[in-house]
């Protein structure tokens, strides 16, 4: 490679969001933070909605960060966010309202859609498994409601394309991220046109589905001139996070992975969706990777919990307290107290989550956390645990042993969880890297510009380039009882 390429990750959470900065010389990459914004949920009349022209507006700020540092020509840009969110567009490309966050959903929305579509025949057709928040059920509930903004819509964009086309005017929907809609063919990789019929849902709102790393377009004439800068190439890299999050897993043999954050995505690799009654019935879900085959995984509530938690704990005293103060208050605490489902119904909504922990642990017999630390640690643990239930399940899939468990994402800086996961699979843990996402969108934009041939010359460049712990298990029989309760409470 003659030259350094400057490529810009938008790296959007639940809760946060990120423009980095990707330095890439053919055999490392080098990233650096420009720019870190907030991401909440806004409450309006009951619904739940993503504040999209502020989340527009700091990813301008992005590129002006970018424009600051004086480097020229950016050579491209990409996008990846949570899955499963979309806008609706009228005919002239305008927004019909804000996109409805994922919180809103209900297990009632699951129950009306499998009265027209059951559950069995949708897992047939997308590989799916069942979360009230799939896109399937957010559409069918807005069809009941004879919802005036989808009536009206021209297009559906998945949030990543929403946000790309804002930036450069081209409409497409990415691999990966259709794929947790529920409304993905996993057969001929098209929409799946017989549920969206049969729900009633405008079969021509939804865009063609393009391939991951894909170059769709260049951000708008009015767009580069507004900011300074020139009209940078926008690629579809792997747009849901966890697809970009895993390509950039420096793993080798029998792994597993784990995405970690505010939801942890728990998985294997395969070339084709998993639609085996017994990846039905352990709620697998086969995403898409960016080479364009399948991830079968579980969607595991994460540090979620944790994260409300410290929001209410922040919101009673009045007073800050750090996750590496949590941390410590949970080694203080004693071990394997008490365990709770983390995907629990009742902790997917925000608010007042220490007393639903409470409440779960009250009713089902266990002893009630009292302070941060037992509460926290009950957190950490469950999870630990709920990843052991995960891999059991993956391993009955594959048909063989898995030897490892590779960690990316923001969750690998809590080191006590960590070992807390090697000691409940009793299997070798591997974290890195932390930028997960940020780093698999940046060299999926390598990809798309031809400068990495496919995933196997991108995860070498993440091996030249970024640092992996190791954390060995010790595992003991009060790990294997402890078990045997969250089989209990599950």
């Amino acid at each position: 490679m003659d030259r350094v390429y400057h490529l810009l990750a938008f790296d959007l959470g639940a809760s946060n969001g990120r423009a980095i900065l990707g330095t890439f010389d053919g055999k490392t990459i080098k990233m650096q933070e420009l720019h870190r914004f907030e991401n909440n949920y806004v409450e309006l009349n009951g619904v739940f909605y993503w504040d999209l022209p502020y989340l527009f507006n700091q990813m301008k700020q992005g590129l002006l960060a970018y424009r600051r540092l004086g480097l020229g020509e950016l050579d491209c840009m990409g996008i990846d966010t949570w899955g499963v969110d979309y806008g609706l567009l009228d005919r002239n490309g305008h927004l019909l309202g804000d996109p409805r966050s994922y919180r809103y959903a209900t297990d009632a929305d699951v129950a009306e859609t499998w009265k027209t579509v059951d559950f069995p025949t949708l897992f047939r057709r997308t590989g799916i498994g069942s979360m009230p928040f799939n896109t399937v059920y957010q559409l069918h509930r807005r069809v009941r409601e004879e919802d005036v903004a989808l009536q009206n819509a021209d297009t559906l964009l998945l949030l990543p394309d929403l946000l790309g086309y804002f930036l450069t005017g081209e409409k497409a929907a990415e691999y990966t991220h259709a794929t947790t809609t529920m409304l993905l063919n996993a057969a001929t990789g098209d929409w799946d046109w017989e549920t969206i019929e049969a729900l009633g849902i405008p079969k021509h709102i939804f865009p063609q589905v393009q391939k991951s790393c894909s170059l769709r377009g260049a951000l708008r004439p009015e767009l580069a001139e507004e900011l300074g800068l020139n009209r940078v190439p926008y690629a579809a890299v792997g747009c849901h996070d966890t697809a970009s999050a895993v390509a950039a897993i420096p793993g080798s043999g029998s792994f597993a992975f784990c995405s970690s954050g505010t939801w942890s995505l728990f998985g294997v690799e395969t070339d084709h969706a998993v639609l085996t009654e017994e990846a039905r019935k352990a709620n697998f879900s086969s995403e898409g990777t960016i080479q364009g085959g399948c991830r079968p995984l579980q969607n595991i509530m994460g540090l979620w919990l944790i994260q409300e938690c410290r929001r209410d704990w922040i919101k009673k005293t009045g007073k800050s307290i750090s996750w590496d103060d949590i941390v410590v208050e949970a080694q203080k605490a004693g071990p394997l107290r008490s365990v709770i489902n983390p995907d629990a119904s009742e902790f997917y909504a925000g608010g007042d989550m220490e007393r639903k922990i409470q409440d779960f642990c009250r009713r089902t017999g266990q002893p009630v956390p009292e302070t941060v630390g037992q509460t926290a640690r009950c957190i950490y643990e469950s999870l630990a645990l709920r990843y052991r239930l995960a891999l059991k399940g993956l391993e009955q899939i594959k048909g063989q042993r898995i030897d490892s468990l590779n960690i990316v994402g923001g969750g690998i800086q809590n080191k006590l969880l960590n070992q807390m996961v090697a000691d409940s699979i009793d299997r070798k843990v591997v974290t890195g890297p932390v930028e997960g996402a940020a780093i698999g969108n940046l060299l999926g934009q390598a990809v798309a510009l031809g400068l990495l041939k496919d995933v196997d010359e991108l995860r070498q460049v993440v091996r030249n380039s970024e640092p992996v712990e190791e954390y060995e298990p010790h595992h003991t029989e009060g790990w294997d009882k402890a078990y045997q309760t969250l089989l209990r409470v599950m």
